[in-house]
C-alpha cells in the first residue's frame, strides 16, 4: 500500500528486476509534463470506466464508486536529497472517482508491469483491489482470529511451523465467511469446509434431529461454528466476528478429539 511508496524501495525492486504494484503516497516529481505526477494525471484522457464495490469499514458505509481509468508511462525523478539514485521509469495507473464529491476515491498506482491498453490497466486495478482480502487475511491470522502475534515459542522452528498451521486455519475461516456471504456458495455442501465426521458431530451437538442423509449447506456450517463460539446473533446481522468463529472452530476440534478418545476405549 502507500507505505511502500519509498524511493529506495522502488529503486531496489527495479535493480532486482522484481515486479511490483504500489499505491502512490505523494505527487512525486516526474520528467513528464509540469514536473508533478498528480497534475500530470489530471491531464490524461480517460481510457474507460469501472464500477468498484467499496466494502463497509468502521464508520464508512459500503457503496459503489464509478471510476475513470487512466494510464501512462512515467519517469520518477530522484528526490533532491537523494541524488545518488537514478530516475525510475515505470507505469502509472489512475482510478479517479467521477463527480464533484469532496471525498472522492483516488488511487494513483505505480507498477513495473507494462500498461499499453485499457484491459492491462484494469488488470492492475483488480490486483490492487485484492488488498482488502489480503488485509482481512492478516487480521484473521495475526490478531482477531488465530492470534499468531501472541505466540511465544522457545524455538524459531517451532514458531514457524505453528505459524504456518495457523495460516491454513485462518484461510479456512476467511473462506467460510466469504462463502457464507455469497448467495450461490452459501447453498453448496458444507463438506467443502468440514469433513463428514466434523459436521455430523456438530449436528448432533446443536440440532435436536436425526442426521440428514446429505450434508447441510455452508450457511448452516457457518452458523453452527459461530454458535459453538457463543454467537447469539443478538444484533440480527447474521454475521459473527472472526474471533467468535475461531472460538467455535477450537470447540469443534475439542469435540472431535473427545470423539476419537472415546472410540479408543472400545
Amino acid at each position: 500500500d502507500r507505505e511502500a511508496d519509498l524511493f529506495e524501495y522502488l529503486t531496489y525492486k527495479r535493480e532486482q528486476q522484481q515486479r511490483f504494484l504500489v499505491r502512490s503516497m505523494q505527487s512525486r516529481c516526474i520528467e513528464e509534463h509540469d514536473n508533478r505526477l498528480y497534475s500530470y494525471a489530471s491531464t490524461l484522457l480517460s481510457a474507460g470506466e469501472k464500477v468498484l464495490e467499496i466494502p463497509q469499514k468502521g464508520g464508512r458505509k459500503a457503496r459503489k464508486a464509478h471510476l475513470d481509468i487512466k494510464y501512462a508511462p512515467v519517469t520518477l525523478k530522484s528526490p533532491a536529497n537523494k541524488k545518488e539514485f537514478d530516475n525510475i521509469p515505470l507505469y502509472y495507473v489512475g482510478c479517479i472517482e467521477q463527480g464533484e464529491s469532496g471525498n472522492k476515491l483516488a488511487w494513483h498506482l505505480l507498477t513495473s508491469e507494462p500498461i499499453t491498453s485499457k484491459e492491462e490497466a484494469l488488470k492492475i486495478v483488480s490486483y490492487y483491489e485484492r488488498r482488502w482480502l489480503i488485509e482481512d487475511f492478516h487480521k484473521v491470522w495475526k490478531s482477531e482470529g488465530t492470534e499468531v502475534e501472541q505466540l511465544r515459542m522457545q524455538s524459531k522452528d517451532n514458531l514457524e511451523r505453528l505459524s504456518v498451521v495457523l495460516a491454513f486455519i485462518a484461510t479456512r475461516l476467511l473462506q467460510l465467511r466469504f462463502m457464507n456471504e455469497s448467495d450461490e456458495l452459501s447453498k453448496s455442501s458444507c463438506e467443502q469446509i468440514l469433513k463428514g465426521k466434523a459436521w455430523k458431530l456438530m449436528w448432533l451437538k446443536l440440532e435436536s434431529k436425526k442426521l440428514p442423509k446429505e450434508a447441510p449447506n455452508i450457511s448452516w456450517a457457518y452458523n453452527g461454528i459461530a454458535r459453538l463460539g457463543g454467537w447469539k446473533n443478538t444484533k440480527r446481522t447474521g454475521r459473527a466476528s472472526i474471533k467468535t468463529l475461531w472460538q467455535g472452530w477450537l470447540r469443534l476440534q475439542t469435540i472431535l478429539e473427545g470423539y476419537e478418545l472415546a472410540k479408543s476405549l472400545d
